[in-house]
């Protein structure tokens, strides 16, 4: 055994990991501390949103008409809504590349933390961050006057639902940013998938309005039915059902928890997979 071997294992001795939930929980505090520092950090989930909200609400909203009737800003938050947490995916990675870059992932493996401590507290720094541009939003909804005319059991579905779904999207974000090892990358190979991906959707305008080919893959879009899921939860304008709507419209609410539960079963453990392989290089 070598002098740094056995003095890595007498730290190990004499500090011991307290458990996952406790280190998982310091990590998360040092990227809360990192966003109180460096508040610049928070403009994708607090500017960002804003400004969508109040440009396609009154740039575009009177050009969009909304099948079935009523008002295109009631229309739009909810395709705000999933667009924004979509967008968790981004932030998540970022940070996880800039740890492995400036080599912060090396200093904490010297340390006696729990396995999966790391990543976890990526996941859960990035959950408290989504939550806030879902109340700027919110805020910024009621404002230009959105309303939740649903009962008070569906809005809150309808938030848990929100706040589910972007916690799905921050391991899709940890599995990006493990396999990813530069930021530049992640910035790069991010917004050529989520862009797209939340924009053949209807975020913005119903799906009615586009080409059949788009329209087919915005139907089956995991960003389409979490639009109108969150509509039907908070008693918004919604494109009226159809006969012959495929599955994922006719039950959205259905369709976009299933994905939840698919992006975190499948995403989490290939994230902690490619993490483990990416230290071992």
């Amino acid at each position: 055994m070598t002098a740094s071997s056995m003095g890595h294992a007498g730290a190990d001795a004499v500090h011991p990991s307290r458990g996952f939930f406790h280190d998982t929980w310091v990590i998360a505090q040092r990227g809360l501390l990192h966003l109180r520092r460096q508040p610049e950090q928070l403009s994708d989930a607090t500017i960002q949103p804003v400004m969508f909200v109040l440009l396609f609400a009154y740039v575009f909203g009177g050009a969009i008409d909304v099948p079935g009737g009523g008002e295109y800003r009631h229309f739009l938050m909810g395709g705000i809504f999933a667009q924004t947490v979509v967008f968790s995916a981004f932030g998540v990675a970022m940070s996880l590349a800039s740890d492995r870059r400036n080599r912060a992932v090396d200093r904490f493996r010297s340390l006696p933390i729990a396995r999966g401590a790391l990543l976890g507290g990526h996941a859960l720094t990035n959950l408290i961050k989504a939550l806030l541009p879902i109340v700027l939003m919110s805020l910024c909804g009621l404002l230009i006057g959105w309303r939740i005319t649903s009962s008070v059991p569906e809005a809150v579905a309808g938030y848990l639902l929100l706040t589910s779904f972007s916690f799905a999207m921050i391991w899709v974000g940890i599995l990006m940013g493990s396999v990813i090892a530069t930021p530049e990358g992640v910035t790069g190979i991010a917004f050529s998938f989520l862009f797209p991906l939340t924009f053949v959707a209807s975020t913005f305008v119903p799906t009615s309005t586009m080409p059949s080919l788009l329209r087919v893959f915005a139907e089956w879009n995991p960003v389409t039915t979490l639009a109108d899921a969150l509509r039907i939860l908070f008693g918004n304008p919604n494109t009226p059902a159809a006969l012959d709507d495929p599955w994922s419209i006719a039950h959205p609410i259905v369709y976009t928890s299933l994905w939840v539960i698919g992006i975190i079963v499948i995403c989490a453990p290939l994230a902690v997979r490619a993490y483990e392989r990416s230290l071992a290089k």
